[in-house]
């Protein structure tokens, strides 16, 4: 997948039903287009997995519950084919604002890399000094914190962005559904998997600058209010709430 990530953004979250959600889909065509990736799928939607790492005590768990203004979260994304690269990614928030840094990785440098390797331009897709400060920058992190695989989350996105930017997205994120892993194998199958949000859909605002006049209209129109929804954040409440032991 072609590497867009918007460096510095806000992003607001909605939990959303399905019946609202096929609705709000054709407000947003007036605006933006569905995604590169979207176009040809079924639904208009694809499989993203995302492998968060955290601390023994889950200290970025712990800083989102406990409202840190200024908190990051440390996660290894990928897709559904084995050929294609994996994205080392630091989502850190300052206030408001999301800053996000990451780096494009040969498949077959993960497990060396999450097991401390120093990371090099050979472990990179795109061999830039900004890709390798990103890729060290998430080691650095993770070195910091000790951290290691701790859940894998999983769900079906339909995206919504600007014909030549994405400095404004919309996204539809379906079916969540995660489980503990504590490898670091990237799989993408979950047979013991529990659903994070039921079938609650997540809407993503994502924007640059100011808020877009229309995108104001929509949350006005569809009578929508703003609420958390951290995938991996739910992901350890459901746990804690089924009484599962994370390793």
């Amino acid at each position: 997948m072609e590497d867009k990530v918007q460096k510095q953004r806000f992003e607001m979250k909605y939990r959303i039903s399905e019946a609202k959600a096929q609705q709000m889909r054709y407000f947003v065509q007036d605006y933006l287009h569905c995604d590169t990736y979207g176009r040809t799928r079924p639904n208009r939607s694809y499989p993203v997995h995302s492998l968060y790492l955290d601390s023994k005590n889950l200290k970025t768990y712990q800083d989102t519950v406990n409202g840190d203004r200024n908190r990051f979260k440390l996660r290894v994304r990928y897709y559904e084919s084995e050929d294609t690269p994996v994205y080392f990614e630091v989502k850190r928030r300052y206030n408001k604002v999301i800053q996000k840094k990451r780096a494009k990785v040969y498949r077959h440098a993960v497990k060396d890399l999450l097991l401390g390797q120093l990371p090099t331009y050979n472990h990179l897709v795109n061999k830039s000094p900004d890709q390798l400060e990103a890729l060290n920058y998430f080691s650095y992190l993770q070195n910091q914190l000790q951290a290691t695989p701790k859940m894998h989350v999983t769900y079906f996105r339909e995206a919504y962005e600007l014909e030549d930017s994405n400095a404004v997205r919309v996204t539809f994120d379906r079916f969540v559904k995660s489980t503990p892993h504590v490898s670091y194998e990237l799989r993408e199958d979950m047979p013991n998997y529990l659903p994070v949000f039921g079938d609650t859909v997540i809407l993503e605002l994502k924007f640059t600058d100011r808020f877009p006049f229309w995108l104001q209209e929509f949350t006005q129109l569809y009578h929508v209010r703003q609420q958390s929804a951290a995938k991996y954040v739910d992901s350890v409440e459901n746990l804690k709430f089924k009484k599962i032991e994370m390793a």
